[in-house]
């Protein structure tokens, strides 16, 4: 009976390089709880000129982790960037439409809610108020 063949070394280093990689995709679908960026700010956070979001309008605010968006009236409305089907920080915001790279999720900036799948669960929204012409924005702002 021949022997089996034995794997080549281009094959173990082909392996051995796509491990990490592999690993990636592991780390980006995460639970909540493996991963170090918080869902929602741990403290008030100024998050800049209250005139830098316009009425029908948002804002993110990506080194935060916090979208604002101002309605018609003038209200302020604040959310976590956080994904909430896998965790991934949102880095894209056009119009009042969030989109997560991750998984292509996607969510209204305005109401939080989910707009497109695979997240089922809205945006944690955040306290937020104007401070002396400053967005304000946290668990307790």
């Amino acid at each position: 009976m021949p022997a089996s063949p034995s794997a080549s070394r281009r094959t173990v280093l082909r392996g051995a390089a796509l491990a990490p990689v592999a690993g990636l995709g592991i780390a980006a679908c995460a639970p909540e709880s493996a991963r170090k960026t918080p869902a929602t700010p741990t403290a008030p956070v100024d998050l800049g000129a209250e005139s830098e979001v316009a009425k029908g309008a948002a804002r993110l605010y990506r080194e935060q982790n916090v979208v604002v968006s101002r309605d018609e009236q003038g209200a302020l409305k604040a959310y976590s960037t956080i994904c909430t089907h896998a965790s991934c920080p949102i880095t894209k915001l056009e119009g009042t439409r969030l989109t997560c790279f991750c998984h292509g999720s996607e969510f209204d900036a305005a109401t939080g809610e989910v707009l497109q799948a695979p997240a089922t669960v809205p945006l944690v929204e955040l306290a937020v108020r104007s401070e002396n012409g400053r967005i304000v924005a946290g668990p307790k702002a």
